[in-house]
């Protein structure tokens, strides 16, 4: 008896298997008269926004001034959240920077970690949370307390 393979397709399960680019959109304002939009204004105008968008088809690009304001480039996430970068006074390099950071970024806030690592999880732990007044005879801050 032959063995034969079955031909099945995966589905898709809610990004398993594949990468979900966080960035869902990006929002460049500039203004025409500032020289502070200078370099916006050549970023905008050069082929680096036009390889920027073919290369990332998923990311909604929106173009539009802003008189008398700084320009600044907004990305817009999954999550709901938005992140705001000015870019007055940037070269067009510079500028690229800065949207390459907004595309790789998840849109969370940015949290401090004091020392060591931090781990986190959806998942509530096995062993609860400690308390000192519970579980038996104890040490609190140098003094004999026993608890029962």
């Amino acid at each position: 008896m032959p063995v034969t393979a079955l031909r099945t397709t995966s589905t898709a399960q809610n990004g398993v298997g594949a990468f979900i680019l966080q960035c869902k959109r990006l929002d460049f304002h500039y203004c025409d008269q500032w020289g502070s939009s200078k370099g916006m204004n050549t970023f905008l105008c050069s082929p680096l926004i036009a390889s920027f968008a073919k290369a990332h088809p998923q990311i909604t690009i929106h173009i539009s001034p802003r008189p008398n304001t700084h320009p600044i480039i907004r990305g817009t996430y999954i999550n709901g959240r938005e992140k705001v970068i000015c870019v007055r006074n940037l070269e067009k390099e510079q500028i690229l920077q800065k949207v390459e950071l907004l595309r790789d970024a998840n849109g969370e806030k940015v949290k401090r970690v004091k020392g060591g690592r931090v781990v986190g999880s959806l998942n509530e732990g096995v062993r609860g949370v400690w308390d000192p007044f519970h579980g038996g005879n104890k040490d609190i801050l140098g003094d004999r307390i026993v608890i029962n």
